[in-house]
């Protein structure tokens, strides 16, 4: 197991004095988000799966939640949930799959649903181990190349770890601390190289993290302050290197949604669009997803930084 220490003191220290300092999101952005869009995923109490898609027009648009399949999971049992990639399922099917965290165990899953119906038979949950207790984030990321790489990676505490995923086999454990004031954090970027995430703190500065496929992680301020209130980020690639980003309060049961350019610190843009209708939250929604083509043929890899 690896284990590396951000450089240059605490990041979690860094992170609250940065937050002291008032900087307003800009209203800024390139104008191809006005068709960009994504498909945000939820796990709901009763275990069902449901989909929106959130379009950024002016104003912003989301289509009426659609729900299943039902009872994918046991009820109230999902604590957290990866992005969920979907691929054809030959010859009619398509093919859905991610990774949950059920009680204190993580699980493998998969599921294929034919004119939006379930194969009953085609659902399959297979338990990858035990002990996570403590994690609020977790996140799988496939980059797809001349060499595939596949890599998981959790928030506990103050620290990022970062497996090898092969097959249902996770190994080469690493470990980065420094991240206790971080709330939770979103996938932005997949490279050759690199993963990289953005993250809000509980003191509301938002940071990007990326993480090297060697060395250690690489910590830019993007903005100081205003970004504590939410609980859930989800980003989608837009245009060919910016960023779509949802973000859930879940105490108001709100969601705004905002177009960020290609990550660059300080510098970044970012332009606020809108909030998504008025209540996007519901009362029975247990954790959140991103829904993206997963195949290597459709090669759909976020490089918002």
């Amino acid at each position: 197991m690896i284990r590396r220490r951000i450089a240059a003191g605490a990041l979690g220290a860094a992170m609250t004095a940065a937050a002291l300092v008032p900087v307003p999101v800009q209203a800024a952005a390139g104008q191809a988000s006005a068709a960009c869009s994504m498909t945000l995923g939820t796990v709901t109490v009763q275990g069902d799966h449901k989909f929106q898609r959130i379009t950024a027009t002016a104003p912003v648009t989301a289509s009426p939640p659609s729900i299943g399949p039902k009872a994918l999971f046991p009820v109230d049992s999902v604590r957290l949930a990866t992005s969920v990639g979907w691929e054809p399922d030959p010859p009619a099917a398509m093919l859905d799959r991610g990774y949950v965290v059920m009680g204190t165990d993580l699980y493998r899953f998969s599921y294929a649903t034919a004119n939006g119906q379930l194969d009953p038979d085609s659902v399959q949950k297979t338990r990858v181990g035990g002990g996570w207790i403590h994690q609020t984030y977790l996140e799988q990321s496939t980059y797809y190349g001349p060499t595939t790489r596949r890599n998981a990676y959790a928030l506990q505490g103050d620290v990022v770890t970062r497996w090898t995923v092969e097959g249902s086999v996770w190994r080469n454990k690493a470990t980065y601390s420094g991240f206790s004031a971080v709330k939770t954090m979103t996938l932005i970027s997949q490279t050759r190289g690199y993963d990289t995430f953005l993250a809000n703190t509980r003191g509301g500065a938002l940071y990007t993290i990326r993480i090297p496929v060697s060395g250690a992680p690489v910590v830019k301020k993007v903005r100081a302050s205003t970004w504590q209130g939410f609980e859930t980020l989800i980003a989608e690639k837009c245009g060919n290197q910016s960023t779509l980003l949802l973000a859930i309060d879940k105490d108001t049961r709100r969601g705004y949604l905002y177009a960020v350019g290609h990550a660059n610190g300080t510098a970044t843009v970012i332009k606020g669009l809108g909030q998504v209708g008025d209540q996007l939250a519901a009362p029975e929604d247990k954790t959140y997803f991103r829904h993206y083509p997963g195949s290597a043929e459709s090669n759909v890899l976020l490089y918002g930084e």
